[in-house]
């Protein structure tokens, strides 16, 4: 069994049973095939955990796909890029503009150069200079939600905000990376997972780069909803059976994060559930 399905069902089932609906309130998001209100039933600050020590978080109930969501996660820190032309996937283009921007929104936030004692560096640059220089500091973090350029977001970020922090077991030799996501909100059944394998896979890929192992690593979750035409399909889903957790491979020759590609990250002995089909709210 694996520990992130374990995990997932808990607190879907958490949700289903104590959760609160939304159904008949003013809310934003519409069914993309209907254009009808789109509810949910939510709870307030969740927060999981994962020892990326001991697994790597993909759920086995239904297939993650890392190169896809690597690819997205690369897309915002390491081409800090706001434009869906620069994407494999589709999973935005419902937010793009006819020239493929989604506006001043994830990429475009990363890739702002700020003044800083040490010269003038974006928000991952920032990050990577600390853990090589700084490692025990605790103001090694990113926030891309920026209110002065809101009104020019097509979508404000949902995953907007990560936190480092490096501790040094006892008896170990390297030191070991933590972080924390702040997410104001997640579609549990769409993205939950899909997150939660993106920045475990940062996590390590920023380890790797500064000769650091993998620690833990805190999921936030302000509003954690499964949507109305969801429930069924998370019911099913958390009766599945399970398997074991995956293994992540992560390329070993890699010293430069932004040398990473797609190709150098991978989940060996993979098992897992069908997918399924999820109608989307946008």
């Amino acid at each position: 069994m694996s520990y992130a399905d374990d995990l997932f069902i808990r607190m879907c089932q958490d949700i289903i049973d104590n959760g609160l609906s939304t159904e008949g309130e003013k809310v934003r998001p519409v069914w993309e095939d209907t254009g009808e209100s789109a509810y949910t039933i939510k709870r307030f600050g969740v927060v999981n955990r994962y020892d990326l020590s001991k697994e790597f978080p993909a759920l086995t109930l239904r297939r993650t796909a890392i190169k896809s969501c690597t690819d997205e996660l690369l897309w915002i820190w390491q081409k800090k890029s706001n434009n869906i032309h620069d994407l494999n996937s589709h999973i935005w283009d419902s937010w793009a503009d006819e020239d493929g921007s989604i506006g001043k929104a994830y990429g475009y936030q990363m890739g702002v150069k700020h003044v800083y004692k040490e010269g003038m560096m974006d928000q991952v640059d920032r990050v990577l200079y600390d853990l090589k220089n700084n490692p025990y500091s605790r103001r090694i973090m990113t926030n891309i939600y920026v209110h002065q350029d809101l009104h020019e977001m097509n979508l404000y970020p949902c995953a907007y905000s990560m936190t480092f922090n490096v501790t040094k077991e006892p008896g170990k030799d390297k030191l070991t990376l933590n972080a924390i996501l702040n997410q104001r909100s997640q579609d549990i059944l769409a993205a939950n997972n899909w997150n939660v394998c993106q920045y475990a896979a940062l996590l390590h890929m920023f380890a790797q780069v500064n000769d650091m192992e993998v620690g833990e690593f805190v999921h936030v979750i302000a509003d954690a909803h499964i949507y109305d035409k969801h429930v069924d399909l998370v019911e099913e889903l958390i009766t599945r059976k399970q398997y074991p957790a995956p293994k992540l491979w992560i390329n070993p020759e890699i010293k430069n994060f932004y040398d990473f590609t797609v190709d150098d990250i991978k989940l060996l002995d993979y098992e897992h559930g069908e997918q399924i089909k999820i109608p989307v709210a946008v």
